[in-house]
């Protein structure tokens, strides 16, 4: 049998005088594991989510929207609630994603070509792709 640790095996454990003991949980962070590939979890969800293509309007449904938008223009001094259904662009990937946006129509800008709503939100025209609220005459 080997007595090689004989001289200090019932030695009191050493605790310093100048540094405070460390905590269990700081002890234990030191054998969490760790991320080699930085920014892989981030680029697998990047990759998994889906984005939709940006329709194309026919004739008659661009000929529907433009009569809603004008019953809009014509109803400014009412201050009409509308809802719109727009089309966003992804900053990321191809193609984007539909979003509703409900507000009191401010005014439509014609040089921005932008519709205004009370609370200062501004929805490009080129990306409206219905216009609900609206009693269609």
């Amino acid at each position: 049998m080997d007595h090689s640790y004989d001289d200090i095996i019932n030695l009191p454990h050493h605790v310093s005088d100048v540094r405070t003991p460390m905590s269990r949980a700081a002890r234990a962070a030191q054998f969490a594991p760790f991320a080699a590939l930085t920014g892989y979890s981030d680029a697998i969800a990047e990759a998994g989510r889906t984005t939709c293509e940006r329709p194309e309007l026919e004739e008659e449904r661009n000929a529907i929207l433009n009569r809603k938008l004008a019953w809009v223009r014509d109803r400014l001094g009412q201050r009409p609630v509308v809802t719109f259904t727009c089309f966003v662009p992804d900053d990321r990937k191809q193609g984007g994603h539909y979003c509703a946006i409900t507000g009191i129509v401010r005014t439509i800008d014609d040089f921005e070509a932008t519709v205004v709503l009370a609370d200062g939100r501004k929805i490009s025209i080129e990306s409206i792709l219905d216009i609900e609220g609206v009693d269609d005459e």
